[in-house]
């Protein structure tokens, strides 16, 4: 053998190795979504939040909320408490997210005319949450692996390159068929999101409108979710976001659920 075939056979063995490197870190669906679950928030974030509910005729109602996120390690802890308008004030809800495979988040909601807390049950976590266009269940997070996740493509939104990711339900029952969520590459930002119902028809489109970095972290300020088969809107914004301020574990609570706003 010459030397001229040994210098091929050695290239072609490089490239042969070096495709197969470049194809096990191909990222994949799963990967873009873990990313995105696994993104460092803080230890604790508290924030004003406005949400604006807008109907088909353009009418407008707007409901302030104080909302507070703690991350507990296994388990994330939110509660928002809604502070005007007085039809809603002193209503609480809280959200307890785990960082478990197969565990279902559990959800609590205080209506002060009943003054009780209660539980909201897995059948009603595709009820919509205070006449907003989120569900109970897109206000708590989602497990990667409990959908399967398929990239579809690479695409620019704004400025921004985007992953776009298709998800599909394990769980036959669920109230989407599939989602597609477009990721902004290394932030792992999730930019808009489409939700498609149980026939398949798109339902509703999250937009999110502002972001940016706060304390190190990035931050979404300002989202839109449009039901375009009901042609009504949510706004959401978050204003005075206090990253790491180190809020007290007893927040979290139902007794605190119940404590009236002064």
């Amino acid at each position: 053998m010459t030397i001229k075939k040994i210098q091929l056979i050695i290239v072609a063995i490089f490239l042969a190795a070096a495709t197969s490197t470049f194809a096990q870190e191909k990222i994949t669906g799963l990967k873009v979504i873990e990313n995105v679950y696994e993104l460092p928030t803080g230890k604790d974030t508290q924030t004003d939040l406005t949400m604006t509910l807008i109907n088909s005729r353009g009418d407008k109602r707007v409901r302030k909320i104080k909302q507070f996120i703690k991350d507990f390690g296994k388990i994330e802890k939110k509660i928002m408490f809604f502070t005007s308008p007085a039809d809603v004030r002193n209503t609480s809800f809280m959200n307890w997210s785990y960082d478990k495979e197969g565990k279902d988040d559990d959800q609590w909601i205080y209506l002060p005319a009943l003054k009780k807390v209660k539980r909201i049950s897995s059948d009603s976590k595709s009820d919509y949450f205070m006449g907003s266009d989120f569900t109970y269940d897109d206000l708590g997070d989602r497990y990667p692996s409990e959908d399967s996740h398929k990239l579809l493509k690479e695409e620019n939104v704004k400025g921004e390159n985007c992953y776009v990711v298709e998800s599909i339900p394990n769980e036959e029952e669920y109230m989407y068929s599939r989602t597609v969520t477009w990721i902004i590459k290394d932030k792992w930002i999730g930019l808009k999101k489409e939700f498609y119902d149980e026939d398949g028809e798109l339902l509703k489109i999250l937009t999110v409108k502002k972001y940016e970095k706060i304390s190190g972290y990035w931050t979404i300020l300002q989202t839109e979710m449009r039901n375009v088969q009901k042609d009504h809107t949510t706004k959401m914004e978050l204003k005075n976001v206090i990253i790491d301020s180190g809020i007290p574990d007893n927040k979290f609570t139902e007794r605190m659920m119940k404590r009236e706003l002064k």
